[in-house]
């Protein structure tokens, strides 16, 4: 009897998990279409110089240089826009975004101005290099509804990478998002964090784990320095480590699927739903959740979660873990081109 219970609790909890993955999808016209008219205005609004600024080929080797780091960048930064531009600037960003991830995004552009009011240095210096327009568009090939065609955003903490094919998003990866600081704690009522819900309910579940359980979730004592695979054109693919979602407790299984909400939900309402699909065909049962560093917070720590169609990885080591790297990537492949398995 006590068996069956269990069973039936476990196959409660699954679906509640496989109904909050699919929950909270946004109504909304086929991304892809929407980013074929935003970017077909923006670009429209352009001048020659500025066109010629964001326009590349679709297989111009800068569709495949992605980073998060600051550097200089190729492309059109938000700071060279103003008026119609701008405002058509903006809704394609919010054509490749939910409105939880464009909010999101401009948090993040806007935490610039902190490390420009923080750091120390020659101001201008610190202009130059903290900049919340320092945040360039790419358009690789045509925007059209046939045919295939990517764009990109990308600054400091920043970088979405889209993919289009006959009016369809048919990749929406590498997805990173990060914060620095971290938290910015002003006072009682005044604090901000950015991906607070990203780090809180990845801690929740190892707080959770039996002792059995943290043997397999708790990977390492020391967190690694940061992301793996940062700037390179394809995630790693190794296999997954630590707790599979099948061995969880009813609890651990709800927080997990929280937490794989709290990613995607960033993504349009059609985007979130493939991904959503794919997660759910391959088995939710077969993720795997693990632990690096500290278990409490401020200290350093990474957790990565797993699947057999994803991966997301997330870090918070640098500043006195008061900076965080959080990105989404496809295991078959980003920037829609295949992973060749040897």
């Amino acid at each position: 009897m006590r068996h069956w219970k269990a069973t039936v609790s476990g196959l409660v909890v699954v679906i509640a998990m496989v109904t909050m993955l699919r929950a909270q999808a946004e109504k909304k016209a086929p991304s892809g279409k929407a980013m074929v008219e935003a970017a077909a205005a923006f670009l429209s609004s352009l001048t020659p110089e500025q066109a010629q600024k964001i326009k590349f080929g679709y297989d111009d080797p800068e569709r495949l240089n992605w980073h998060f780091i600051p550097r200089p960048r190729k492309g059109l930064p938000i700071r060279e826009l103003e008026g119609d531009a701008l405002r058509r600037a903006h809704a394609l960003l919010q054509s490749g975004l939910s409105e939880a991830g464009y909010a999101q995004a401009l948090d993040i552009m806007g935490l610039e101005e902190i490390l420009y009011l923080l750091e120390p240095g020659d101001r201008a210096e610190r202009r130059e290099r903290r900049d919340p327009r320092k945040y360039y568009f790419s358009v690789f090939g045509t925007p059209t509804l046939t045919g295939t065609w990517g764009w990109r955003l990308e600054g400091h903490h920043i970088s979405l990478n889209f993919t289009v094919a006959d009016g369809n998003v048919v990749s929406s990866t590498p997805e990173f998002f990060g914060a620095n600081p971290g938290l910015i704690d002003a006072g009682p009522g005044r604090s901000i964090r950015v991906l607070g819900m990203e780090e809180d309910l990845g801690r929740q579940i190892l707080k959770l784990c039996t002792p059995e359980q943290l043997k397999v979730a708790w990977v390492d004592k020391a967190a690694p320095d940061d992301l793996r695979g940062g700037g390179v054109a394809q995630p790693e693919t190794t296999p997954a480590v630590g707790l599979v979602a099948s061995e969880m407790s009813d609890d651990q299984r709800k927080l997990l699927a929280e937490l794989m909400q709290e990613y995607l939900k960033n993504m349009p309402a059609d985007v979130a739903e493939t991904r959503r699909a794919e997660v759910n065909a391959a088995g939710i049962g077969k993720i795997q959740f693990a632990w690096w560093g500290d278990q409490e917070r401020n200290q350093r720590h990474y957790y990565r979660v797993q699947g057999p169609t994803f991966v997301i990885e997330y870090n918070n080591t640098q500043n006195q873990a008061n900076h965080v790297h959080s990105m989404w990537r496809q295991l078959a492949g980003d920037f829609n081109i295949p992973i060749v398995k040897k």
